[in-house]
């Protein structure tokens, strides 16, 4: 049976500038992102970051992903796909894994964006023009 064909539960998980859009499949596959193996995008570190809601709800073996991540660095790639990840199982699972999910802080949001650029400031959020000595 071809992806296209499977049923899935959709989920979007948001960091800083970065957006992941996942897809949450029943069944053992390798879960790929962007169309790439998982262990072939992230970092070891953040590997765990992004497996950590599927091993918090103990899902591990019961689900896997497909995800399209786009904008910001590979850390807050891993956070917001972390967070697609968890609202999906939510989804799947229902208020089971969310008490669980929720308790360790994988269903907030981290709220904290990049600082918008100040007029005056030479083309930066907190610099400041020099003031003269004399």
């Amino acid at each position: 049976m071809n992806k296209a064909e499977k049923k899935f539960i959709y989920a979007i998980g948001r960091r800083k500038e970065a957006a992941a859009r996942v897809r949450l499949f029943k069944g053992k596959e390798e879960s790929t992102v962007n169309g790439k193996p998982i262990k072939g995008y992230f970092p070891i570190p953040l590997q765990a970051t992004v497996f950590r809601p599927l091993e918090s709800a103990g899902s591990q073996d019961k689900f896997y992903f497909t995800a399209k991540v786009s904008g910001g660095g590979t850390r807050g790639q891993a956070d917001a796909l972390a967070l697609g990840l968890a609202r999906a199982l939510v989804s799947a699972n229902g208020d089971e894994v969310k008490g669980k999910l929720r308790g360790l802080g994988l269903l907030t949001r981290d709220p904290r964006i990049r600082q918008r650029r100040m007029v005056g400031m030479g083309g930066k959020a907190r610099r400041k023009k020099q003031s003269p000595k004399r």
